[in-house]
C-alpha cells in the first residue's frame, strides 16, 4: 500500500511545537556555516605569527561565533523559505513532512520564530569580541546574505541558473563573514574554489530532485520547483559534471600554489586531492542515480563521503598543523 504521509502531510503525526521549531529551523542545515570558519583556519599561519601574533584559540573562537551568527540567520531564511514554499512542499514525497507543510507550525508562529532567529544571528554577530567597526563589517555582510536570500526566495530561485548562482554567493558571503571577523583577505583561490564547490551542490540537488521524484510521475520536479522547466536533466547532468571538475582543476592549481609550504621530499599537500576526488565523484554518482536529493544529506549520511570528507579535514588540519608549528616528524 502506498505511504498516506506521502500525499497526506495533515496525516504525519506532531511531535510538539518545540521539536517541530527546532526542525523548522533545520539543524543539520547548520554544516554549511562551516564555511565561515575555512578562511580563519587557512589563514592560521598568518594570525599566529607575527606581525599579528593571536591566540589559536581566539582566532577560531572569533571564527566560531560568526558561523553560530550564520547559522541561526540560515535558519530564519529557512523559517521564511518554507513559509512561501509550504503548498509546494505538500507535493515532495519528503518535504510534505516539513513542519509548515504538515500543518505542525502555523504561518503566524512561523514568522515569530523566523524574526526571532534573525534578531539572535544579529546579537552574536554584535558581541563578537572584536573591534566595533569590525563587528560591523561582519554584521552588514550577514545582512547582506539575508537580504541576498530574500531576494532568491521572491525572483532568483525562479531563474534557471541565476538560482544557483544566487546560492553559491551566500557561501562566498560566508567565507567572507569569516575573514573579516579575524581580519584576513581572502585569497581569490579560497573565493572561487567557494563559489564553484557551492555551485556544484546546488546542481547535484536540483539533479537529485529530478532523479527522486522521477517515480512520481512527468512534471512532479516542477511542480514542486519551478525552475525545473527550465532544466533538463541532461543540461544538469553537464553542469553537476563541468562545475564539479572545475572545482577538483581549481583546488589543484592551489595545491600546486603553494607547493613551497609542504614540500618535503614532496608536495605532502597533494595527498588531500585523492580524498577530495573521491568525495566528489562519488557523490555525483549518488545523485545522479536519485539516492539523495540533497548533497548536504548525502555528506551526512553516506560512509563513503564522510570518510573522504574526514579524511580530507584530519590531513589538512595536521598538515597545516605542521606547516604553522614549523615542526615536521621528519
Amino acid at each position: 500500500m502506498p505511504d498516506a504521509t506521502a500525499t497526506h502531510p495533515e496525516a504525519i503525526p506532531s511531535r510538539g511545537l518545540a521539536r517541530s521549531l527546532v526542525r523548522l529551523a533545520r539543524p543539520r542545515q547548520w554544516v554549511k556555516s562551516g564555511f565561515v570558519l575555512v578562511g580563519p583556519f587557512y589563514g592560521l599561519p598568518d594570525l599566529l605569527h607575527e606581525p599579528r601574533n593571536l591566540a589559536f584559540w581566539w582566532v577560531m573562537g572569533v571564527a566560531a561565533m560568526a558561523a553560530a551568527a550564520f547559522a541561526l540567520a540560515s535558519s530564519g531564511c529557512y523559517v521564511f523559505n518554507d513559509l512561501a514554499d509550504r503548498e509546494a512542499d505538500k507535493l515532495h514525497p519528503r518535504k510534505c513532512r516539513r513542519p509548515i507543510a504538515a500543518g505542525h507550525v502555523s504561518p503566524g508562529q512561523a514568522r515569530l520564530f523566523g524574526l526571532f532567529l534573525y534578531a539572535a544571528a544579529a546579537a552574536i554577530s554584535l558581541a563578537i569580541p572584536i573591534e566595533f567597526n569590525q563587528r560591523l563589517i561582519v554584521l552588514a555582510i550577514l545582512v547582506i546574505y539575508v537580504l541576498k536570500e530574500v531576494a532568491y526566495s521572491n525572483y532568483f530561485k525562479h531563474k534557471v541558473v541565476a538560482d544557483v548562482m544566487s546560492l553559491s554567493l551566500g557561501f562566498v558571503l560566508r567565507v567572507g563573514a569569516g575573514c573579516a571577523a579575524v581580519m584576513v583577505v581572502p585569497s581569490d583561490w579560497l573565493l572561487t574554489v567557494t563559489f564553484f564547490l557551492s555551485m556544484y551542490l546546488a546542481f547535484g540537488k536540483r539533479l537529485g530532485e529530478r532523479r527522486t521524484l522521477a517515480a512520481t510521475g512527468d512534471g512532479a520536479a516542477a511542480a514542486h520547483r519551478k525552475v525545473q522547466e527550465r532544466y533538463s536533466d541532461t543540461s544538469l547532468e553537464m553542469f553537476v559534471a563541468v562545475t564539479a571538475v572545475v572545482t577538483l582543476v581549481i583546488y589543484t592549481l592551489y595545491v600546486q600554489e603553494v607547493s613551497e609550504f609542504y614540500t618535503h621530499g614532496f608536495n605532502l599537500l597533494w595527498i588531500t586531492v585523492i580524498p577530495t576526488t573521491y568525495g566528489l565523484l562519488r557523490s555525483f554518482v549518488l545523485l545522479d542515480k536519485g539516492v539523495y536529493d540533497d548533497p548536504t544529506e548525502l555528506a551526512l549520511r553516506d560512509r563513503g563521503c564522510r570518510a573522504a570528507g574526514a579524511a580530507f579535514v584530519v590531513l589538512t588540519i595536521a598538515l597545516m598543523a605542521a606547516r604553522t608549528s614549523g615542526k615536521w616528524p621528519w
